[in-house]
């Protein structure tokens, strides 16, 4: 980065550490990193930093993590120390918290947000698993200037990327990923340029992403069968098969048309299953309850299925 700016950075999961890496590689000075605090995790429920904050410390870089940005002391101090640093710009992507106006206003270039998706589609959380479960071909990154509202501002840059017919929201995840480290550095490489064009977005086209729940989850064979194979791409779907209970991680839609019931297993070398309106969903990936996740192939071999047996839903839990 030829002219380089000062940025304080906001991110906590491991979907912002490749954007706040492609920033420090290409030179760019970052002054702190603002994540989530610290929570427990694993067995042992202990604390446990968060993705960025380890990328952080890897790369020596002041971490800070309020409770708050918004209310108690936390928020007081996060703006005192904000105010003494006054970075020429703010990245935030997949922070986790909302950001007030006094912080908004802050930078000389204001704060940038790198979202999921591509804006005004899929507001607001589980981008990734929205456009999956409507059935999207494409989805994408955009980067945008961040207003009061949610997900609201301007778009500045946006990069397409198609969804596979098997995609999951863990691969669409690693990807989109990738994907906004590059739109924040042509993002960068604009207001240093001084070449943005801010686009405002449409708000007769925005769908919000609602938040996901675990009911969610659970599959009701009832269900056509794209819906379900969406379902198990986008969340994991749940369900019982010989008694026990097992996720499906992975699977592709099936065209293949069957008047069994729903849930009825009809191929047992693929473990084909019936839906609903009577096409059919092939799993890929499974986990049985206190297993690892395994390809349906390998599960197979240590769990044969005959033709007739079936899934059915998981009634609660």
């Amino acid at each position: 980065m030829n002219n380089p700016i000062s940025i304080v950075f906001m991110g906590t999961p491991d979907f912002s550490v490749p954007t706040l890496e492609a920033l420090h590689e290409n030179g760019c000075t970052i002054q702190a990193v603002f994540t989530q605090p610290d929570r427990p995790r694993g067995r042992g429920n202990r604390l446990q930093p968060s993705p960025v904050k380890k990328k952080a410390q890897e790369l020596a870089i002041p971490v800070y993590q309020p409770l708050s940005l918004r209310k108690g002391d936390d928020a007081a101090q996060a703006l005192e120390v904000l105010r003494r640093l006054h970075p020429d710009l703010i990245v935030v992507i997949a922070y986790g918290q909302i950001l007030p106006q006094e912080i908004l206003d802050l930078p000389k270039y204001g704060c940038v947000n790198l979202h999921a998706s591509l804006l005004p589609r899929w507001r607001g959380a589980g981008p990734i698993q929205r456009c999956i479960l409507a059935g999207d071909e494409k989805t994408g990154v955009t980067s945008m200037q961040m207003a009061a509202g949610l997900d609201t501002g301007d778009m500045l840059r946006t990069a397409e990327t198609p969804i596979a017919p098997d995609e999951t929201a863990s691969t669409l995840h690693d990807r989109l990923s990738e994907l906004s480290a590059e739109v924040m550095l042509d993002t960068l490489h604009d207001i240093l340029a001084g070449t943005l064009s801010p686009i405002a977005q449409d708000d007769a086209l925005a769908c919000t992403a609602d938040k996901l729940t675990k009911d969610m989850s659970r599959l009701d064979f009832t269900y056509p069968a794209h819906q379900i194979d969406r379902t198990i791409r986008a969340l994991s779907g749940f369900a019982m098969l010989g008694g026990k209970r097992v996720k499906l991680l992975a699977s592709v839609y099936s065209e293949a048309q069957s008047d069994a019931a729903p849930g009825v297993i009809v191929d047992e070398k693929t473990m084909r299953f019936v839906c609903g309106d009577g096409r059919c969903v092939i799993p890929l990936v499974i986990q049985a309850e206190g297993a690892k996740a395994m390809a349906v192939k390998d599960y197979l071999r240590g769990h044969p299925v005959q033709c007739g047996d079936a899934f059915s839903q998981v009634v609660s839990g």
